[in-house]
């Protein structure tokens, strides 16, 4: 047989796989890889049901159906005062991943440099590799995780072509803040540097703070693929479906790529949406999980961990290293101890970092019924015991 070169020889069994399989062979309860242990709201599921019903299901337009893009366009324009054109600015895709690799693969030609703030989501990378591109990182740090932007400044080079941000934030749960994103902007300004924002958790933030999405700020709108996400919005991560908003010329680059990746997204889903979503069931997701990050925190009072600002997402990151039995143990260590020993599954954050960079902290993914929660948080108190 032929052999073949790897374009991602690195790449291997990603950590919630390996976390996920050894919750299930131990029985562990399972707050690793972020996914709700819920089901959606039942009248989503009638909506799909009566769309699979109403001679809705064959292709839809390579688009998005304009039902759909309608109705996003007139929330974003509602919640963040940001006018994109149905037809031609919004455009259905198949998840946020394949939204996010096809942005990067319209944008990035071999050479071309991305800057990257890590600990980034795992999917980021390899989109930016496949494509010939070159990860540039800016790390944040424990506790605050705070964008250093005079050093996001020194890494631009006359190679760099985009820089990818996300708010809120995946794995840390903090938020860009107006002061960031203006810095952002003051950067960009009179650049040839393109914008991806990565905005799937949009609707989940927390403590009355608001969401400072890219369309709120024109001068990086005007450059910007802004990407958000049906699943995280409504519980249906299975679904796969999501959308990305950008300025008609941006747009057009993208669908010329999005059209040979998939060429549409599954019709009688976005029929269904479109009538959920002019409901607005999302202005209530906030208060849902913070209530649920809220009986989290609560109930692992007294576990030795030390919890991190959680502002968004449905994630909360802890630090063990005052933990004394513990502290020496490396992120990644600590995830399969307490997996085995203590009967909770979590992620090492070294695992968002490209080169395993480790401040003794784990990811806990809090959007599980409260009876889970309730039972993890009673195992995570032995760790103090």
């Amino acid at each position: 047989m032929p052999s073949i070169t790897s374009k991602l020889p690195l790449v291997g069994t990603t950590i919630f796989t390996t976390m996920s399989v050894l919750a299930a062979e131990t029985g562990a309860v399972n707050l690793g890889q972020g996914f709700p242990d819920f089901d959606c709201d039942p009248e989503l599921l009638e909506l799909i049901q009566l769309a699979l019903t109403s001679e809705k299901n064959q292709y839809a337009p390579m688009g998005g159906v304009p039902v759909l893009c309608e109705a996003i366009a007139q929330q974003v324009a509602s919640l963040y005062g940001g006018r994109y054109a149905p037809a031609s600015e919004v455009t259905i895709t198949a998840g946020a991943t394949q939204a996010l690799f096809t942005a990067i693969s319209c944008l990035v030609q071999p050479g071309d440099e991305v800057i990257l703030f890590e600990p980034v989501y795992d999917s980021y990378e390899p989109a930016i590799r496949l494509n010939g591109g070159i990860p540039v990182y800016s790390r944040l740090r424990a506790p605050d995780y705070r964008p250093d932007w005079d050093e996001v400044r020194s890494l631009i080079t006359p190679r760099t072509r985009a820089i990818i941000i996300n708010s809120p934030h995946n794995p840390t749960a903090r938020l860009l803040t107006r002061s960031d994103l203006e810095a952002l902007s003051a950067i960009l300004k009179n650049t040839d540097i393109f914008l991806i924002s990565d905005e799937v958790y949009e609707h989940i933030v927390y403590d009355g703070q608001r969401h400072e999405s890219v369309c709120r700020y024109p001068d990086l709108a005007e450059r910007a693929f802004v990407i958000s996400s049906f699943g995280k919005t409504f519980h249906v991560t299975g679904w796969k479906i999501a959308y990305c908003l950008a300025p008609k010329a941006l747009m057009q680059e993208f669908r010329k790529a999005h059209q040979f990746m998939v060429f549409c997204v599954h019709a009688p889903s976005q029929y269904a949406l479109a009538e959920y979503l002019g409901q607005q069931h999302h202005l209530a997701l906030a208060q849902f999980y913070q209530d649920k990050r809220d009986l989290f925190l609560w109930s692992t009072q007294g576990s030795g961990l030390h919890w991190l600002p959680s502002e968004g997402t449905y994630f909360v990151s802890g630090s063990y290293a005052g933990i004394p039995e513990y502290a020496h143990l490396s992120d990644r260590e600590f995830a399969e101890l307490l997996t085995r020993k203590i009967g909770v599954a979590c992620i090492p954050l070294s695992a968002f970092y490209h080169d395993g960079f480790d401040e003794r902290v784990v990811r806990f993914c809090f959007a599980k019924k409260d009876s889970t929660v309730i039972s993890a948080a009673e195992r995570l108190k032995k760790l103090w015991r």
